[in-house]
């Protein structure tokens, strides 16, 4: 499988890759915190809206909130501040998106930093399988779930077996939905994704991530900037790990 050429595609959200490879779309930005009433207290004073309940996954031993990025350039998008449950056991596994590693718990511990982008596929075999063939290996495909008062959520997810961020966070994990997604209930929240930016990845890498994100020259490996009410934020990603 030889890559993401862009094409016209017929939604805002998904690029449609070639008849023979997925269509991807920005699913949603992860922000880690050290508590998700830090995490609210966070959302509430940055962005000026609350985040909604989200839910506990089992799998991983952490939970989260959740807030509506969607627009009609990225339909589903959202915000998912997540942390460690305290009320879970640990899990057999290192925890995704790095809340295992000491530097991120201390950055953390002074204020929620966005960490991790994940990018949705209409097919995450055939995604993982075109990422393998350039060296771009996004790890094992793992499936997760959480309850919700709708019912139960289902995906399957790419989590190296380290639980670190491919690329310190530029490189997306990736994700496949099995029904109903998280944003088909979320409230609009009046905020919504202007630009991701990404350092770190190869240019092979960046051709097949088409326009999800620019591919740049930055002191951080992932910067995202939301706009709303209050007018831009940006967000940036932690410097990368002193422990690697």
């Amino acid at each position: 499988m030889h890559g993401f050429a862009r094409r016209p595609v017929q939604r805002a959200d998904m690029i449609e890759v070639s008849s023979t490879q997925p269509t991807i779309a920005l699913d949603h930005l992860v922000v880690a915190c050290s508590s998700l009433d830090a995490g609210c207290a966070w959302c509430e004073a940055t962005l000026g809206v609350a985040p909604q309940p989200g839910g506990r996954h089992a799998l991983m031993g952490t939970h989260n909130l959740l807030l509506s990025l969607a627009s009609e350039r990225y339909p589903k998008a959202y915000l998912e501040l997540i942390a460690i449950d305290p009320d879970a056991p640990a899990p057999a596994r290192p925890r995704w998106f790095d809340l295992d590693d000491t530097s991120l718990q201390a950055a953390i511990a002074a204020t929620p930093q966005l960490v991790h982008w994940v990018a949705r596929s209409a097919d995450v075999e055939a995604t993982v399988a075109a990422l393998r063939a350039i060296d771009a290996d996004p790890g094992r495909i793992v499936e997760a779930e959480r309850m919700t008062p709708q019912g139960m959520l289902r995906w399957r997810i790419t989590i190296p077996d380290d639980g670190r961020r491919p690329s310190g966070g530029a490189m997306p994990l990736w994700i496949q939905w099995s029904g109903e997604h998280p944003s088909d209930t979320l409230p609009a929240s009046g905020l919504a994704i202007e630009s991701v930016e990404v350092d770190g990845i190869t240019p092979e890498l960046a051709s097949r991530l088409g326009s999800l994100a620019r591919n740049v020259d930055s002191s951080t490996p992932l910067r995202a900037v939301l706009v709303g009410r209050r007018g831009p934020v940006t967000l940036m990603s932690v410097v990368r790990r002193v422990s690697d």
